[in-house]
């Protein structure tokens, strides 16, 4: 596939206009997905995507994946480092498209949970449900997201090489690289995205066009 350079604020607006552009923006709600590893930051391209989309009339709501991991007594069964346990069941899908996800459809309430549990204490965060107006634009961002038949309208992915993931994860954090290998292998996400950025640097990113 072509791979095109793109400046970060390039990138920035590009998303944006892509996201306005979509069927029903400005009208319906919109659930809009940036995939990647931790060392990939997707939450920060998620966050920078919040004010042009509000400058284009767009409302916006942020939540990020990791307020919806299954607690530690599940997340930790098989141990607190084994890959495939991160790769199957840290993340709560369910509890994400029945609390943030499936209110947005149209005809859905709109109300939107943030998040469910503190991933540092696992504990309930209790935190109070918050409505996205319609037309508004709901930004998640997280790890492993593709490939669990979760309903968006623009899923986003931020590719690193196994050179690069490997060299900007955290040694204490290096037991999930197999989980991504294989996420890599089976689910393929830039094949499952709408749209793939290559990110091994983030000053110097990199758009796959398709060929």
């Amino acid at each position: 596939m072509p791979i095109r350079p793109i400046s970060p604020d390039r990138l920035v607006e590009l998303l944006t206009d892509r996201i306005a552009a979509l069927p029903g923006a400005g009208e319906r709600r919109l659930r809009v997905a940036v995939d990647g590893a931790a060392a990939a930051a997707p939450g920060a391209l998620a966050d920078a995507l919040v004010e042009p989309l509000r400058l284009r009339g767009l409302p916006t709501l942020r939540v990020p994946a990791a307020g919806f991991l299954r607690p530690a007594s599940i997340r930790m069964e098989y141990g607190r480092h084994d890959p495939d346990a991160f790769h199957d069941l840290w993340l709560d899908d369910g509890a994400l498209a029945r609390e943030v996800l499936d209110p947005l459809e149209p005809g859905g309430t709109g109300r939107v949970l943030p998040s469910l549990r503190d991933p540092v204490t696992d504990r309930a965060t209790r935190a109070p449900y918050t409505a996205l107006a319609p037309g508004g634009v709901l930004l998640l961002d997280g790890a492993l997201l593709l490939g669990r038949w979760l309903p968006l309208e623009l899923t986003v992915h931020l590719a690193l090489s196994p050179a690069a993931l490997a060299r900007r994860t955290p040694p204490e954090e290096r037991w999930t690289l197999p989980a991504f290998a294989r996420y890599e292998a089976e689910t393929v996400p830039a094949e499952a995205a709408d749209l793939t950025v290559r990110f091994d640097d983030p000053r110097h990113p990199a758009l796959v066009e398709p060929g």
